[in-house]
């Protein structure tokens, strides 16, 4: 059993995206486990921690990392472009307990953020709200790190445990059925916003299983294939 694993990061990366000093910090905060030793000029960082959380960085930086390629790529419009499944994360749980007050424990679950979203519209009850468990969420592009907390003593650590393992195991269904489509508008004015905004809402009671999420220049739309395409021609014509 590995108790500490230590590892050298290369940053240099994530050089031409961010400032990496920012970007170390942001990784402090979000995986406290972790000691993280001087950034170095060529970009190297020694990080030293539980293997479980070392798996979480990895996981966390592969992701970045991804959706800072595919935003380079770029997407042309919907009608140009075919429908994509959408990105299969493997799901990591950081499992060191942190200690809070009484004894409380807080687990995080790293989420597509698209796959979150979908789970918090179709099925809210995945994350309960009662006084045993806290759930809170930090979200970075295309990724939603999920922070489930006990609230009480370390009795309520089972129901921590059941509510994280819903979690894990709803989004992966959702991860084998949903895909997305992005309509982008003509024009970002305010009317036409406006217009496809309508066209959304007049088609959207016939595909209660579809989520459509505004944004300033473009419209996503998430839910299984066929509804998908039903929609978008819809909302096309």
């Amino acid at each position: 059993v590995f108790s500490s694993v230590t590892s050298v990061l290369n940053m240099s990366v994530f050089k031409d995206q961010f400032v990496l000093e920012d970007l170390i910090q942001e990784l402090q905060k979000k995986i406290p486990a972790l000691r993280f030793g001087p950034l170095q000029s060529n970009g190297h960082i020694s990080v030293q921690g539980s293997f479980l959380a070392i798996q979480l960085l990895r996981d966390f930086l592969l992701l970045k990392a991804k959706s800072l390629s595919e935003d380079k790529r770029g997407e042309s419009k919907f009608h140009q472009r075919p429908r994509r499944r959408l990105q299969q994360h493997r799901l990591t749980t950081e499992t060191s307990n942190f200690v809070h007050g009484a004894g409380g424990e807080r687990q995080v679950v790293v989420l597509d953020t698209d796959i979150y979203h979908y789970m918090r519209f179709l099925f809210p009850r995945t994350f309960p709200v009662n006084g045993d468990v806290v759930i809170s969420d930090v979200a970075d592009g295309d990724v939603t790190m999920v922070y489930i907390e006990s609230a009480g003593s370390r009795s309520d650590a089972g129901q921590v445990f059941r509510v994280k393992k819903e979690i894990e195991n709803q989004s992966l269904e959702l991860h084998n059925a949903l895909c997305k489509e992005r309509i982008y508008y003509e024009k970002p004015t305010r009317s036409e916003k406006r217009k496809y905004k309508w066209a959304c809402e007049s088609v959207k009671s016939h595909f209660p299983g579809v989520l459509v999420i505004p944004y300033d220049t473009h419209i996503d739309i998430i839910g299984k294939p066929s509804e998908i395409f039903a929609f978008t021609k819809e909302v096309s014509n």
